[in-house]
This record gives structure tokens, sequence and C-alpha cells, in this order.
């Protein structure tokens, strides 16, 4: 019986920029989503806490394929985090308008507010796709469903938004 010499592991290093570069490459981005997903007041820490975690994480990387949509998954889980807390809190007595963060141009508060009222879901497929223009499959993977569920949540998402802004 002959023994087979077994190649040494793979390197599982990979190439990665710099988190500063990072940082300053994916930070408008990844705060116009936030901003979206959960309104001004909280895009700041949700943001805070997604490049926190971004990182920690960021040494031990192992795929450096889609940078954008690696930090906007856990922007996204950053912001469930926060929908899950703020149904644990007081809601405020006076509320101020959200305002959408955005290039200076006016922007219409009552799709803003119907895009805020949608279901967590189809408000970030909606948001991804038409706010950071990325494409269904990157979206499946940031939200966590397929590709074809992400089709399905935007489909829905712009049909509750004619409903609401055209009556």
């Amino acid at each position: 019986m002959t023994s087979r010499s077994v190649p040494p592991p793979r390197s599982t290093t990979v190439e990665l920029p710099p988190f500063q570069l990072f940082l300053e490459t994916y930070r408008q981005a990844v705060y116009r989503f936030l901003v979206g997903l959960v309104g001004p007041r909280d895009a700041d820490d949700c943001f805070q806490e997604t490049f926190l975690a971004a990182l920690r994480a960021y040494p031990s990387l192992r795929d450096s394929s889609n940078l954008r949509a690696w930090i906007l998954t856990i922007a996204h889980r950053k912001a469930m985090d926060e929908h899950r807390a703020r149904r644990r809190r007081p809601s405020p007595v006076a509320e101020v308008p959200d305002r959408a963060a955005g290039n200076g141009a006016e922007v219409d508060p009552a799709l803003w507010a119907a895009v805020g009222a949608l279901p967590e879901g189809q408000r970030a497929a909606v948001l991804l796709r038409y706010a950071e223009d990325l494409p269904y499959r990157d979206i499946g993977r940031i939200v966590d469903c397929t590709e074809a569920a992400a089709r399905q949540r935007v489909r829905e998402g712009l049909r509750r938004l004619r409903e609401v802004v055209t009556t």
C-alpha cells in the first residue's frame, strides 16, 4: 500500500483593502440605506453598529468578491435589531417627520411615509433596488431570501406604494 501525500491546505487569506478605504467607499451607501430603513433619528446609531461589526469581522473575511453586499447585509441586520428594540421602547409623544437623506433634492413626504409603512422585507428590498441600484441576487443575499423572493418583495412593495401614492 502506497501512502499519498496530502497537499498543504491553501491559504484562506483574502486581499482586502485597508479598512479606512473600505469605510470611505461604502459609508454613503450604507447611511442612505439605513436612513430609509430606520429613519434619520436612528440611522447614526445603526451606522456605527454596522461598521463596528464590520471592523470586528473584517480580518477574518474569507470572500472579498462583493464587499458592498456584505456591508449592506450587516446594515440590514442592524436595522432589524433596531426595529425589534423600537417595539420595546415607549412611543414618543411628538414625532419629528422623517426626511430622506439625498442629494438635496426635495422628496415627496407622502411617498417616504408610504415607504416607511411597508413591511420590513418589502421596504428593505425596494430601498436596495431603487436607492442602491442593487441586482436582485444581491438583494436576496442581503435580506436572506432567494432572488425570486427578492423580486416578489420589490414587486409587492411597488404595488402597495402605487396604491397609497395614487389615492
